[in-house]
């Protein structure tokens, strides 16, 4: 009873605007945070952390989708993979945009010169070119043109751009020697691809 009201609500015409509405919070927040001046004693730096956060929670939640679908029942949550993907995929752009301005004053050369002196921005960049790819093919057109099968090869790739993010993270972090937060991330996507190999397993064993 409990799944059907759920799948009713997620079917609903305000499932949609909510969770628009939630995923635009974060970045609402950082916003009026700028306006009044309350992100801190460096305010460039709580913008870039901030959307790179957001940016690997967002990755997260997209990838438990599929998970928490087949756990629980809720198989309207299908219909927001792909919302979510997106905003996944907004904060990571946030994110490239305030590091490429805020602390690189967007000048390429130094762009190149930070990359080649901490690869762990390398590795970000290798995440956002193929989140890139998959938000451009996203619309439903492309999946036609390409084929479902190419289609969801290329969409495979959400997980090693998953793992190059954690990564990122990883170096990032521990660099300041504190990457305590990178393991429970590390967690949750080593669970969430661990369910995805056992499903596979699982469906190989029933052919």
């Amino acid at each position: 009873m409990a799944v059907q009201v759920i799948n009713t609500w997620l079917l609903s015409r305000w499932a949609k605007p909510v969770v628009w509405l939630l995923a635009l919070a974060p970045v609402i927040w950082l916003v009026v945070a700028t306006v009044t001046d309350n992100l801190g004693a460096n305010p460039a730096e709580a913008l870039i952390r901030s959307t790179g956060d957001w940016a690997l929670r967002g990755l997260c939640i997209a990838l438990a989708v599929t998970p928490l679908r087949q756990l629980s029942g809720w198989n309207a949550l299908a219909r927001f993979r792909r919302l979510l993907g997106l905003f996944a995929f907004f904060y990571v752009l946030l994110h490239a945009i305030s590091f490429f301005g805020l602390d690189m004053g967007w000048s390429l050369a130094a762009t190149w010169d930070d990359i080649a002196q901490r690869p762990f921005i390398l590795v970000g960049v290798l995440a956002a070119v193929i989140l890139l790819s998959l938000a451009l093919t996203s619309p439903r057109w492309v999946l036609r043109a390409m084929g479902g099968k190419r289609w969801q090869r290329l969409h495979q790739g959400v997980h090693l751009a998953a793992w190059l993010a954690l990564l990122h993270f990883y170096w990032m972090r521990d660099a300041k020697n504190n990457t305590a937060e990178v393991w429970i991330y590390a967690a949750i996507v080593l669970l969430l691809q661990g369910w995805r190999v056992y499903q596979r397993l699982a469906l190989s064993r029933r052919l």
